[in-house]
């Protein structure tokens, strides 16, 4: 079995004496949606948490984490974050805004910190998952400490299906 190598994200959960497990699984690089990984872990696709980012008019950058089956409502998205419209950034920005590439986005170190909304969703689970920071790998966390970490809300933001 081949050595995990630590994230910068699993370095400052460390730092914060946060508990947590790396978790590795097998990236398609055509298929990098949530379904994939979750169907790698094994795991219910609803305690699989995605990270988008959002640029909202008025307030700028801001982070959605969601379960990987839903989408987010732009509406309710907008009006959390203090803003009247609100979109995704477009990929090609991700890696200067974040630090992070598609696939592999975590709402754990950030090039710099944005206000971030959890779903309320990822307080049904004890823990769940999202990016450790890199394809491949996903950090098994409890959701009140990470939430509590990265000075999240925990907010309904996911359209209804």
């Amino acid at each position: 079995m081949k050595k995990i190598t630590k994230t910068n994200a699993a370095r400052l959960l460390d730092r914060a004496k946060v508990a947590y497990e790396l978790i590795p699984y097998e990236v398609d690089e055509n298929d990098l949606a949530a379904g994939h990984v979750a169907d790698q872990l094994g795991e219910d696709i609803r305690c699989v948490f995605k990270t988008l980012v959002l640029h909202g008019e008025r307030t700028g950058h801001f982070v959605c984490v969601i379960p990987g089956c839903d989408e987010v409502d732009l509406k309710k998205a907008a009006k959390v974050s203090g803003n009247k419209k609100v979109d995704l950034i477009a990929m090609k920005d991700l890696l200067a805004t974040t630090g992070y590439i598609r696939g592999g986005c975590s709402p754990v170190g950030m090039k710099k910190p944005f206000p971030t909304f959890f779903h309320t969703t990822c307080t049904d689970f004890e823990y769940i998952y999202v990016s450790a920071g890199m394809r491949g790998l996903q950090l098994k966390v409890s959701p009140a400490a990470l939430v509590s970490y990265v000075g999240a809300q925990v907010v309904d933001i996911t359209a209804t299906k």
